[in-house]
């Protein structure tokens, strides 16, 4: 191509793209001034207009952009009827180059003359396209074939038009900042070239057909995944030709002859789809140019597709194939924290943390397609959703209408992407074109899974590092482990984590399995796992920690505390009826369910219905399981007798004391999400709620009919990361079990904070920043001052009812501690071989267990036959001794954290394959044994199965 060519190409180029850039601007003007019922008219004109300008052009340059053509050609799901009824016109063929040329190129390339190639060759092509052009001949030993012939000059035109396309992109991000595609063009220009080299795709050809299984051996078997599609059969290939096995077959856009041979275009589509999602999902290499051009019906029965054109194809490494496949399953399952991972795994990374964002923008990148007949309605909906989300970024960024407009939320776009990308698009225009309807989630997802749970599946028996490989730290702990690998093999383990504390040092420190069903990262020590009902354990320490302070007398009515609990009748409810759930609102926000689950989030709206509510019994006479508002009432209070936020307390009281930093949230802030654990359910424990009995101790609307309705929709639900980063005190803590447990071994020693955790773990627990957001309502001075004033009044009622011969340094202690500074522990002292050694302690109270269990003179505050003390489920050990031996509190899901105070030991458990408790109890039951320790009633693991452990 000379140099005047190259100018003179290149102007025209630029010319159209200016002309038709400034022909849409005056319309966008002149819209302003036009009567609605005239504006759809107006934009008609204008985008025939300019499709015929578009059009003209590509005839005359040809090229690449040809292929641009018959890319916009199949995006009927976005692009006005305009452009596709005449760009289509590029699907069929275009003017043919002479066979003087062609046969040129074919003796070159073979040294041979025709004669001696072929017995017969066509000289009317098949068709001819942006690259090469197709003739059907006859070798001189009979076969049928078609040979594909590379215009001459065409690598010069291809690498020409590839620079000006590029020069566009940049000039249009320039001008319309939000219409960057720079990282598109940036992998065509990479890959395109490739496909001038037939030797390439002919090597392409044989692979893709070699996986598909479209020629198998005899002996082969096929996989569960196999797809049933034609790729013809490569004979002979050089660098600009390429001969291939004939198949007789009908265009995709030729609808008479398709409906003559009774071609069902749905089933066609759908195994087109399929044959891409293996490609992508299993294979790892497909074919990136889907166009309706490059496929054909065969004639025969059952009709098959047939695929053709193996010119651009991209592979991808086994990280990324994985992460492509996580992203879909996330986007499928609504998972928002595997969808950030994923991201991240693949390379992808955005400016800004708006996760809600993201998972829409991707639905959207993977929605079912529509009709061409619904093409406006789609692009409407299209246009309304990113305006949605421009405005959401405009109102996190503070951006002004100039600076939204040139706001890129992405960082870096990984050039995998982009072809992958294509080739969705372009298969959702095909189905379009074909005027079908495909839904991608349920097409491709059993390809997708095959990717990830071929790794997922392999658990211990075929996983050597199935457990995280730390220290054993005891005899206990090496047992233990054999029966989660037990467990494992048996599928009742996805991830876990146990860790156990005796006599206040670490015996059992132990992590196992993957993060979720479709992210195989290994579970670590420091893996939080939403732990559901447990939280409701941690929402009552803080209470009571505020009871030790001062702050807080468990006998105070709760509207002394907070005056807007008044209402309705709640006047007479004190402090102990909320921890002991006898305040009768155990239904109280039970229509969230049904209403708007997402109201959940809202701090503000959870406690002004709190509020608002009527208890259904008299308080104190009747214990009932508060599943739901048990957070929300301890959390009213907590911030209403404080005056602080209840993060701040949470990090004041226990957090910082213990040096568990980074690794328990009641809501999660952004940039721990790397670590979380994904739920999924164990549906066979789920089958088994069927036979079971109502238990009396529950509320009529979480009774087990209800769980097993609530167990199906809370994984996805409690999955969403506006869910997790919500503050729900009842259900929503996310922790590690090794800082769950040495919150409860603190509580087991009377508040005494246990050494530093072991120095085997790795990474070191309380290593990480723990940098907490406070979304909750803001205490405003007048309250905070209100509140002061109460407790300058009030005096601990824990130190009211300690005897008066108590340790004055301890009381002295306690006192001086209330109201003290983030993170401040009590001293204590311990004489061990004639020294005195100094103890932190976060509970003052030499009678603190008697609180938590509400026995002894916190007796008369509890219902005396009640499961629950005061915050906490009380156990009983299985040996007959009536009286209680410890206490704690599980979740749903089988979570758990609990202490024995005779035995001073303490255990937690978390899973995230959420069951009924059958594999936390077996393993409570084993470790207890070992340890001698009486197992608590209630954790056995051959408990009677309609006892499933909830709470």
């Amino acid at each position: 191509m000379g140099w005047g060519n190259i100018y003179r190409r290149r102007a025209r180029v630029f010319t159209v793209a200016l002309i038709i850039y400034l022909d849409y601007k005056a319309v966008q003007q002149k819209e302003k001034w036009t009567n609605k019922s005239k504006r759809t008219a107006l934009w008609e004109k204008a985008h025939e207009r300019n499709a015929k300008r578009l059009l003209s052009l590509i005839i005359k340059l040809e090229g690449l952009w040809v292929k641009l053509g018959q890319y916009l050609s199949t995006r009927a799901d976005v692009l006005p009827e305009a452009y596709i009824s005449l760009l289509r016109q590029l699907q069929d063929s275009l003017p043919p180059r002479p066979l003087k040329e062609v046969c040129r190129t074919i003796q070159k390339e073979f040294g041979k003359t025709m004669d001696d190639l072929f017995a017969d060759f066509v000289e009317e092509p098949l068709a001819t396209a942006s690259i090469a052009q197709v003739h059907r001949a006859k070798l001189i030993n009979g076969q049928d074939v078609v040979v594909k012939v590379q215009h001459e000059g065409i690598r010069a035109v291809i690498l020409e038009d590839l620079k000006n396309a590029k020069s566009i992109v940049e000039w249009i991000a320039w001008a319309e900042p939000q219409y960057n595609f720079n990282p598109m063009i940036d992998e065509w220009c990479k890959e395109a070239p490739k496909e001038l080299d037939f030797n390439h795709e002919a090597e392409n050809t044989r692979t893709v057909s070699r996986n598909l299984g479209c020629k198998m051996s005899p002996g082969e078997s096929y996989s569960s995944n196999r797809v049933n599609v034609l790729i013809p059969e490569v004979i002979q290939s050089t660098k600009n030709v390429l001969i291939l096995e004939y198949m007789d077959g009908i265009r995709l856009n030729d609808s008479a002859s398709l409906e003559a041979f009774g071609v069902d275009k749905q089933k066609i589509v759908e195994e087109i789809t399929r044959a891409y999602a293996h490609q992508i999902y299993v294979d790892g290499f497909f074919n990136g140019d889907p166009h309706p051009g490059n496929f054909l019906v065969s004639k025969e029965a059952p009709h098959r597709p047939i695929l053709l054109d193996f010119g651009l194809t991209k592979k991808l490494s086994s990280p990324m194939k994985q992460a492509l496949a996580k992203m879909f399953l996330a986007s499928a399952e609504g998972d928002h924290v595997a969808l950030l991972s994923a991201m991240s795994e693949m390379g992808l990374r955005l400016r800004l943390d708006m996760p809600e964002q993201v998972m829409e923008i991707t639905s959207v990148f993977f929605r079912s397609s529509t009709p061409a007949n619904e093409a406006q309605q789609n692009l409407k909906s299209l246009a309304e959703q990113r305006e949605k989300n421009m405005k959401a970024i405009q109102e996190k960024m503070q951006l002004n209408p100039k600076e939204v407009k040139r706001f890129n939320p992405v960082d870096a776009f990984p050039g995998d992407i982009v072809i992958f990308a294509r080739v969705l698009n372009l298969l959702r225009g095909l189905s379009s074109t074909m005027n079908v309807r495909i839904v991608y989630l349920d097409i491709m997802r059993p390809f997708a899974e095959s990717v990830l749970q071929g790794n997922i599946n392999r658990g211990p028996a075929a996983n050597v590092q199935w457990i995280y490989n730390t220290p054993v730290h005891s005899d206990v702990e090496a047992k233990l482990r054999q029966l989660l690998v037990e467990l494992g093999n048996n599928d009742k383990i996805l991830g876990i984590q146990v860790c156990a504390y005796k006599d206040g040092e670490v015996i059992i420190d132990t992590a196992a399995g993957v993060l979720g069903r479709y992210d195989p990262r290994p579970v670590q020590p420091d893996t939080l796992f939403s732990v559901f009902s447990a939280t409701k354990g941690i929402a009552a320490g803080m209470l009571h920690w505020l009871v030790d302070n001062g702050k807080l007398k468990l006998e105070e009515n709760v509207a002394n505390i907070w005056p807007e609990f008044r209402k309705n009748g709640k006047e007479h409810i004190k402090v102990h009826h909320i921890l002991n759930h006898t305040s009768g609102l155990h239904n109280a926000l039970a229509n969230l369910r049904a209403e708007n689950p997402l109201l959940m989030t809202e701090w503000d709206e959870c406690l002004k219905r709190m509020e608002e509510s009527v208890p259904e019994t008299e308080p104190g006479k009747q214990q009932l399981y508060h599943y739901l508002s048990f957070g929300w009432l301890c959390g009213g209070i907590i911030e209403h007798a404080s005056g602080k936020k209840f993060q701040e307390i949470l990090e004041e009281a226990f957090i910082h004391p213990l040096k568990i930093e980074g690794e328990l949230y009641v809501g999660i802030p952004p940039g721990v999400e790397s670590r979380l654990a994904t739920l999924t359910l164990d549906t066979d424990d789920l089958k088994k709620l069927s036979g079971m009995q109502n238990r009396p101790e529950l509320p009529s609307t979480f009774q087990l009919n209800n769980i097993g309705e609530f167990a199906e929709y809370l994984p996805a639900l409690f999955n969403m990361l506006n869910i997790r980063r919500a503050i729900i005190p009842a259900a929503n803590g996310h922790c590690s079990a090794r800082a769950l447990a040495r919150y409860y071994a603190a509580l087991a020693d009377g508040g005494v904070v246990p050494p530093p955790h072991s120095s085997l773990s790795n990474p070191p627990l309380g290593s990480h920043p723990h940098t907490p957001k406070f979304p909750s309502k803001k205490i405003n001075e007048k309250q905070k001052g209100k509140v002061d004033g109460i407790n300058d009044s009030r005096e601990s009622s824990y130190a009211r009812i300690e005897d008066d011969d108590d340790d004055d340094d301890v009381e002295k202690c306690s006192r001086s501690s209330r109201g003290t500074g983030e993170g401040i522990a009590v001293a204590d002292r311990e004489r061990v071989g004639g020294s005195e050694i100094k103890k932190s302690k976060i509970f003052s109270n030499s009678r603190v267990h008697e609180a938590f269990m509400g026995v002894g003179e916190y007796g008369n505050l509890c219902l005396g036959d009640g499961a629950f003390g005061l915050g906490f489920r009380r156990f009983k050990s299985k040996d007959g001794d009536e009286s209680y031996t410890g206490f704690g509190h599980s979740g749903m899901g089988g979570s758990t954290g609990f202490c024995d105070v005779r035995n001073r030991f303490a255990m937690a458990v978390t899973v995230n394959k959420m069951s009924f408790g059958g594999v936390t109890s077996k393993i409570v039951e084993l470790v207890c044994s070992e340890l001698n320790v009486p197992l608590p009633e209630g954790l056995s693991g051959s408990r009677d199965v309609s006892r499933p452990l909830i709470n």
